[in-house]
């Protein structure tokens, strides 16, 4: 297990996200700034789980996130076990301060070009997690088949397209979840 490193920026967001997007070692500055981008604008939160591919502090980063950083909460986890363990305490924690007797956690949506569901079929609640691999290669095995991971769905594309970019991905599963969780608020 890794340890949660926490916020890297807090903007001015409820401490309960609509949902979440994790991106598993992304290499990619300015994907991720898109990202800080995109989770301002939505209200989700956006967890790193490393090792990144670069640093946080990376100009490229910055510059596609704009002015977004302080409007966005981004949380750095060591690897991908840690983001899954912070999600178990997030949820054992809600479950706590909802007076609901057994801890309960978010279900967690692996994106990959190998499922058969799309991410239109499912019907997204609070506090999902949507899980994206590094750009690459995206989600390894291992990952795919953890027992945190729910269920593997796909983005629909052409035949013979090998991916999306990973900010674009992210981009489009999280305006459906905001959709269906009715833009809470916009």
């Amino acid at each position: 297990m890794g340890s949660n490193r926490g916020a890297v920026t807090s903007g001015q967001r409820a401490e309960r996200p609509p949902f979440h997007v994790v991106f598993n070692q992304p290499v990619i500055p300015p994907n991720t700034g898109n990202a800080i981008r995109m989770c301002a604008g939505t209200g989700a939160t956006l967890h790193l789980a490393g090792p990144l591919g670069f640093n946080l502090e990376e100009k490229n980063l910055r510059r596609a996130g704009l002015d977004y950083h302080d409007l966005a909460v981004v949380r750095q986890h060591d690897n991908i076990s840690a983001a899954f363990e912070y999600f178990d305490q997030l949820n054992r924690q809600l479950g706590e301060d909802r007076g609901l007797g057994a801890p309960t956690r978010p279900r967690i949506f692996a994106f990959t070009t190998h499922a058969s569901t799309w991410h239109t079929e499912i019907t997204y609640r609070e506090g999902d997690v949507l899980l994206f691999g590094t750009e690459p290669s995206g989600l390894p095995q291992d990952v795919l088949e953890d027992p945190h991971v729910d269920q593997l769905i796909r983005i629909p594309m052409l035949p013979g397209r090998r991916s999306m970019n990973l900010s674009n991905a992210a981009a489009v599963a999280a305006y459906e979840t905001w959709r269906q969780l009715g833009f809470r608020g916009a």
